[in-house]
């Protein structure tokens, strides 16, 4: 009797040490945890004002709807070219010293637009955003793996879906500022260019240039004083830190692509970027086109309401993803924004608009639950495996000026026929494309 009340007491002792331990671990991982799920906030803000400077260099660089969507390629194209040195940097380090870097060179970008727009140049911006996107790229790289490594992994897609529900009020945010800092409300016709005189006209054009140099002067200041908090900040050590794999970066890549749902889930991210970036960046083009007279702020408003309705979506569904499988949902909501497009296609206008409007909803829960479902049982190739699925964010790169093109072919009332073929393949990822060959799917 006495051994068992001493066992008692020692389990009893264990247990409360145990939980000490446990509370102390939480309390002195709290700032780091608020700080990585802040990344989520800062590269949604970055990515998000892109919408905005597509509008408004096509205004003061006088550029076609293909020309201006070089703003998301010359983006996405810093993604591709930096997502393997990233994940190489932090296979060498930690996810800290890839978050650092990442921060440095956002603040970096961000300040190479003052000198743009001192000299007028296009190209330059689109460098700048080139070194933006190459910040970022180390952000996403880093804090995907690291939030779905916190914790069971069987509750990874959820727990990705709770952090990435910062990444659209970070998208808001940068709306807003594009909107009200940036875009200056004043649009002439070619018929009142042509009466202006050549000095008026060269004045338009420098203020409409120059409008984007406070806000990324402020933005800069911000981003790298947040380098500066990280730096100083102790940071957990998740399992794949701990864990020091032998593997060469070859054979990672190798063992990753012969994973079936690996491969797939890189083609469905290509195509869903793809789809989620030419919506939101010709949708001002689209409400002007088809409701023509529409201010272009009247008209960034519908894209400030499309990110509000994105948030509201990836909070409903994060809470869906705790009743139904991911791949489930996923292309139940791809089914649904294929049927939404549809409708913009048939009624263009209002209806449209707010068809295109409501695909917001159900595109939220896409990247993150493709980027779980692509990296799970992975283990310690999971670095270089998430910036390979970063890298795939390419597909903003390339799929926009192809719905530019479209554009200006067919009218931006049928080039939203691209993102419609994107969701189809997004929507075969979650019926089929996420399984191995040999998997046996227990419902």
């Amino acid at each position: 009797m006495q051994t068992t009340n001493f066992k008692s007491v020692n389990q009893a002792k264990v247990a409360t040490i145990s939980a000490s331990i446990g509370e102390q671990r939480t309390n002195s991982f709290m700032l780091p945890l608020i700080l990585i799920v802040s990344l989520f906030f800062m590269w949604g803000m970055g990515g998000s004002i892109n919408d905005i400077l597509i509008q408004q260099f096509k205004k003061s660089f006088v550029l076609t709807d293909f020309e201006s969507g070089l703003v998301q390629s010359a983006f996405y194209l810093g993604y591709f070219l930096l997502a393997i040195p990233a994940s190489l940097i932090m296979r060498k380090f930690n996810y800290k010293t890839g978050i650092a870097i990442g921060l440095f060179l956002f603040a970096m970008g961000a300040f190479l637009f003052y000198p743009a727009a001192e000299i007028a140049s296009y190209s330059f911006f689109l460098f700048a955003l080139f070194v933006i996107a190459s910040g970022l790229t180390f952000l996403e790289t880093a804090g995907n793996p690291y939030v779905s490594a916190l914790g069971d992994p069987h509750t990874a897609t959820f727990r990705l879906n709770l952090a990435q529900s910062f990444n659209p009020i970070g998208c808001i945010t940068g709306i807003l500022i594009g909107q009200n800092f940036i875009l200056s409300g004043v649009e002439y016709s070619k018929e009142q260019l042509a009466s202006m005189t050549p000095d008026a006209i060269k004045a338009f054009y420098t203020a409409e240039t120059h409008a984007v140099q406070t806000p990324y002067l402020i933005i800069g200041i911000i981003i790298a004083v947040a380098a500066l908090v990280f730096l100083v900040t102790k940071f957990p050590v998740v399992k794949d830190e701990e864990a020091q794999g032998t593997s060469s970066a070859m054979q990672t890549l190798k063992f990753i692509f012969a994973k079936r749902h690996f491969r797939q889930a890189v083609l469905a991210q290509f195509f869903y970027v793809g789809a989620q970036v030419c919506i939101w960046s010709f949708l001002i083009r689209y409400i002007q086109a088809t409701i023509p007279g529409t201010p272009e702020k009247t008209a960034a408003n519908f894209l400030t309401i499309s990110l509000v309705v994105f948030t509201l979506g990836r909070f409903i569904g994060t809470a869906l993803l705790k009743k139904i499988k991911g791949h489930n949902l996923l292309w139940v909501y791809a089914a649904i924004n294929m049927i939404l497009i549809i409708t913009a296609l048939i009624f263009p206008g209002t209806i449209g608009l707010w068809a295109l409007v409501a695909t917001s909803f159900f595109m939220s829960i896409m990247y993150p639950t493709i980027f779980s479902l692509g990296i799970r049982d992975l283990g310690e190739h999971t670095k270089l495996a998430s910036s390979v699925l970063v890298m795939a964010i390419i597909g903003g790169a390339l799929i926009t000026p192809l719905m530019g093109l479209a554009s200006v072919h067919f009218g931006i009332g049928k080039a939203i026929m691209v993102p419609l073929i994107c969701f189809a393949v997004v929507a075969y990822y979650g019926i089929k494309g996420y399984k191995e060959r040999t998997e046996t799917v227990v419902e």
